[in-house]
């Protein structure tokens, strides 16, 4: 029997969800909830013949038994007021808003560890892409003086969600970064750009970082890239690492698997990768339990 999960939120980052999820062998959509019938992500949803509802987390509070895992596709300022909720509920939340709540998770740094908590927060597009990468750097390096991220995202790929949350996108992501990292100067950037064709994703990190050693940084940083590539095909290094006038600098590009939402938008897609894979362990530790 596969893992009962439910989608708060039908957006874009949501509907992509829940197409994902429907070729997952582990995880099984049993509700899809919003708050508008006639939306794009829940006529998708219809078409699938995934049970759908307008009253948003209502819908889980009437019928609990409903799922075991929530995935919150919804906006910060609303995660603050379903977690508690759904914590009552003993309900394990995924959430894909800045909200900053739950344990700061990306599934190839603290996969092991997330597991042993019921709210998981994904931080966010550009924390996925580059996190990890810095992270990894952390570990071969005595310290790190400076990190600065600077994301670059097609402008269609930025909904309403995304748009309205741009200073929590950046305080979340900085949070973060000097989280997995222990470097206290940190320094994330945004831009959207309208270009046409659509741009794919491209996240370019800068690090402040005395006499490093490029060979073993390098090495480092391309078995992150193997790991985090196991669950986004599309992540790869555009630029490999350089040193020059004190900075090791580096680019990472990703690409989306074109399930709801065109293929430049690896931003949406590489959260929604990790979120998935994240739940997918679920599912799994849950069939070893059993």
């Amino acid at each position: 029997m596969k893992f009962k999960v439910a989608i708060l939120g039908t957006g874009n980052i949501g509907t992509d969800l829940l197409i994902k999820i429907s070729r997952s062998p582990y995880l099984q959509c049993t509700l899809f909830a919003g708050r508008n019938l006639s939306s794009k992500g829940m006529l998708k949803a219809m078409s699938l013949g995934i049970t759908l509802s307008d009253r948003g987390i209502d819908a889980i509070l009437e019928n609990p038994e409903c799922c075991d895992l929530v995935f919150d596709a919804t906006s910060a300022s609303s995660h603050k007021i379903h977690a508690p909720i759904l914590k009552q509920l003993n309900k394990i939340v995924i959430d894909l808003t800045p909200a900053k709540l739950g344990l700061f998770t990306i599934p190839a740094v603290n996969l092991d560890e997330a597991l042993k908590y019921d709210n998981l927060n994904m931080i966010t597009c550009g924390g996925q892409a580059s996190i990890p990468i810095a992270y990894a750097i952390s570990k071969v390096v005595s310290s790190i003086e400076y990190i600065e991220l600077v994301s670059t995202i097609a402008s269609k790929s930025a909904g309403p969600g995304t748009r309205a949350n741009i200073d929590e996108y950046i305080e979340t992501t900085e949070k973060a970064l000097s989280h997995f990292t222990g470097a206290q100067n940190v320094k994330v950037i945004i831009n959207l750009n309208p270009a046409q064709p659509s741009i794919d994703m491209n996240t370019t990190i800068y690090l402040k970082i005395n006499n490093p050693d490029m060979d073993l940084i390098s090495s480092e940083i391309k078995k992150m890239v193997v790991i985090i590539q196991s669950y986004v095909p599309g992540y790869f290094l555009a630029l490999e690492p350089v040193y020059d006038n004190g900075l090791v600098i580096l680019s990472i590009k990703v690409q989306g698997l074109g399930d709801y939402l065109p293929k430049y938008a690896g931003n949406l897609d590489i959260i929604n990768s990790a979120a998935i894979a994240l739940a997918e362990e679920f599912a799994k530790n849950k069939e070893v339990c059993l």
